[in-house]
């Protein structure tokens, strides 16, 4: 008799009561999860270590978090974005689980001059982005991907990845 393989489950999502004078507090426990899940948690992909940016802190909080937790081409006009806080504790259990979850897929990325890889929780409309460094990969972002041309940009860019691993 073969066994089904029991997959496990996202976190439950942070959700914010949308009461402007609880903001603050929302901000700290989200800061939290990120200290426990991601700083310290010792996440690793392929072997190698994932570890946050710290630096430029604002407002004592390393440069990751509020990459995570917001949107905005130029780092100093992002905003807050809820359906990336409310996520914030999908970031490590995506990284935690991309091998073993069959709704999870990552692939090799070139955005710019740079290789990253994105690691997508398709079911759930989650991405994280990750970046190779000589010995660890560096957290770069997350986010939740609704756009049907996000979405369709991310199945080529699976395909064409999957392909490439084939021919070597």
């Amino acid at each position: 008799m073969e066994t089904e393989k029991i997959i496990n489950p996202p976190p439950n999502l942070i959700v914010f009561s949308g009461h402007t004078e609880e903001w603050d507090a929302y901000q700290e426990s989200l800061f939290q999860v990120f200290c426990k899940t991601i700083v310290e948690a010792r996440l690793t992909f392929q072997g190698m270590p994932v570890n946050p940016r710290r630096f430029p802190e604002e407002k004592g909080k390393h440069f990751t978090f509020w990459h995570l937790i917001s949107e905005g081409e130029k780092e100093e006009d992002r905003t807050p974005d809820l359906r990336r806080c409310e996520r914030l504790d999908w970031v490590a259990w995506v990284i935690q689980n991309c091998e073993s979850n069959p709704d999870i897929s990552y692939w090799e990325s070139r955005r710019k001059r740079s290789k990253n890889f994105v690691i997508w929780y398709e079911k759930g409309e989650f991405a994280v982005v990750i970046a190779r460094r000589s010995r660890y990969f560096v957290l770069l972002s997350a986010y939740h991907v609704m756009s049907g041309h996000r979405i369709n940009a991310f199945i080529r860019e699976r395909e064409e990845y999957r392909k490439s691993l084939k021919k070597s």
